[in-house]
């Protein structure tokens, strides 16, 4: 019984080299008896070939597959649309570092026959949702699969703010802002900053300041079902940002409340069988390789 019959394509249309991929990809699946179905923009770069249009931020169409074409970004905002979808998603790297795009181009056929014969692994992430809330309403809101950054924008000032765990106060703190992040996002810009690496499967959520005014600030990893408020400092005199994924900016103001929890809805990614997560940390972040049975024996 085939688990996937209709699937959609996205891809990410910057870069000039998804061509080829994504004409591959389209001729594969069409050959294959599959029903196919394009997002406007990649569609007019699959040559000779008319198939349905999906718009993935309004989707009505019945899918049981996104096969994401592109780099980590392409993913991340893939996965913000289709999360309230329940619809699984797939990556082929054309990207840089591919921790969440697994199929590579040269392997990408042999790779997709087997996970449409039904023999692959899945892992549930979860997203974060944030809110910006001023004098008791909510102005707007954000998900990220990675992170929530807040941040002064393009300043290079320090902002003041307090940190809220569960209702509980935790610091308040100067500095260039925090960075909440999930599981996933842990091996992106928290990692940077200075964050542990957390394996997907963790229930957690990890805060990492940045450049914080004190010697004594460090990461904090909180259970995953944390509620985490941001209070903006009523005296600074920037507007700091909420940035989702690196993607999506939310504005606020000295004052604002930053709320900040597990979004209810869990993405379902696909990885062709034989996915190891510290092998893609070994090649990704250049982690040492096995030694040889004679320096073992040392």
């Amino acid at each position: 019984m085939a688990h996937f019959k209709r699937i959609a394509l996205l891809a990410n249309t910057q870069l000039p080299e998804i061509v080829d991929t994504l004409n591959r990809l389209s001729d594969f699946l069409e050959t294959g008896g599959y029903t196919v179905l394009v997002e406007s923009k990649t569609a007019e770069l699959i040559e000779g070939k008319n198939f349905p249009i999906f718009d993935c931020d309004n989707l009505s169409q019945q899918l049981d597959l996104v096969i994401v074409v592109g780099g980590d970004g392409s993913m991340l905002g893939a996965a913000r649309s289709m999360v309230d979808y329940d619809i699984p998603l797939l990556g082929v790297n054309r990207g840089r570092l591919g921790f969440l795009t697994d199929i590579l181009p040269h392997e990408m056929e042999d790779k997709l026959h087997e996970v449409l014969a039904g023999n692959f692994i899945t892992s549930d992430r979860f997203l974060l949702e944030v809110s910006v809330i001023r004098n008791g309403q909510v102005l707007s809101r954000g998900n990220a699969l990675n992170d929530v950054v807040f941040h002064p924008g393009k300043s290079v000032r320090m902002m003041e703010f307090e940190l809220y765990i569960d209702g509980q106060f935790v610091y308040s703190q100067w500095s260039d802002g925090l960075i909440v992040s999930t599981p996933t996002g842990s091996t992106a810009y928290a990692l940077s900053g200075g964050g542990p690496i957390m394996h997907p499967n963790l229930d957690a959520i990890v805060l990492v300041p940045m450049n914080p005014h004190t010697l004594s600030s460090r990461p904090i990893v909180v259970g995953g079902d944390s509620n985490i408020e941001i209070r903006v400092g009523s005296l600074n005199e920037l507007h700091p940002l909420v940035t989702c994924d690196g993607q999506n900016d939310l504005h606020t103001e000295p004052g604002d409340l930053l709320q900040i929890a597990k979004k209810p809805q869990q993405l379902q990614l696909i990885h062709p069988v034989g996915h190891n997560f510290y092998e893609i940390c070994r090649t990704k972040l250049g982690w040492g390789s096995r030694l040889d049975s004679s320096n073992r024996n040392r």
